[in-house]
């Protein structure tokens, strides 16, 4: 009861959060920019994806039947999978976005175009459910053991995995050469962006400028350990029963509590951000 108590707190901050993003990203034309279009998409993902995912772990919190349905299962790995896949992407263009900012600052407004910033979010979320698809549909047809007992809070494809009846070498291999295209390249992918922020940082002579500079992409920064950690932590991780207890508090961090976090992380290092939210509440009230 304590767990479905404080579960239910975050998923409420969690709506209310970024819920605030998307409408003053909207609603407010000092943020009508590449960052805050990109910090939209994040905001919407993440409201998608704990909602694929908590309300169901609130219901079996709350009573002893902690069941669900083969085709809800299916269902919420589809989503979960899509959700997380894109927010890989979906990062590794805003480390590209940070460093066109700070790198390329006066061609900033020609490289970051309307229309590139509009494919560049088709390509993260297409990309994304491409691939949940193809991982969705090889592990729905693995045959399940009699039991059907998952160790686990979420429908997750290793815990899927491991409860199936059959050699599954093949589809191990599948999921490393997936984490390679969605965890590993675009994580390698953003730590050369952020070295070449850094080098081009450091060679700004004034303090201020500096600490602007870090600010800028300070909090993308956060998000990015918070994210990659856990998920690298839960995939990439030698069998055990100590393991497996410490994936599902991993599971249980990086679908509940880093998604309530990324709107504090943003709003509380940036004043614009701020700005925005009390003009929007101000605006509101009057």
């Amino acid at each position: 009861m304590v767990l479905l108590l404080v579960v239910s707190i975050i998923y409420i901050l969690t709506l209310m959060g970024n819920t605030a993003i998307i409408l003053v990203s909207y609603f407010s034309p000092k943020l009508h920019t590449p960052m805050y279009f990109f910090l939209s998409n994040l905001s919407f993902l993440d409201l998608c994806f704990t909602t694929s995912v908590v309300p169901h772990m609130l219901w079996n919190l709350k009573g002893p039947d902690k069941t669900i349905s083969y085709t809800g299962c299916m269902i919420q790995l589809y989503v979960a999978l899509g959700l997380g896949s894109t927010e890989c992407v979906l990062l590794t263009v805003m480390a590209y976005d940070c460093f066109n900012a700070i790198c390329r600052p006066l061609h900033y407004g020609v490289i970051m175009h309307p229309k590139l910033l509009q494919q560049l979010a088709a390509l993260a979320w297409i990309s994304g459910f491409a691939e949940s698809t193809v991982q969705t549909i090889l592990v729905f047809q693995l045959p399940l053991c009699s039991h059907h007992m998952m160790d686990d809070f979420m429908c997750e494809e290793p815990t899927l995995i491991k409860i199936a009846c059959v050699n599954t070498t093949f589809l191990e291999n599948e999921l490393s050469i997936a984490i390679v295209l969605y965890v590993v390249i675009p994580l390698g992918l953003i730590l050369v962006s952020y070295g070449c922020i850094v080098r081009t940082v450091l060679k700004i002579k004034s303090a201020e400028g500096r600490r602007k500079a870090f600010g800028t992409c300070g909090s993308h920064l956060i998000v990015v350990v918070l994210f990659f950690g856990t998920i690298i932590s839960v995939y990439i991780q030698p069998k055990s029963k100590f393991t497996q207890n410490y994936s599902k508090f991993l599971t249980l961090f990086y679908t509940v509590v880093t998604p309530s976090l990324n709107p504090l992380i943003y709003t509380l290092r940036n004043k614009e951000v701020m700005w925005a939210l009390r003009r929007l509440v101000g605006r509101d009230s009057s």
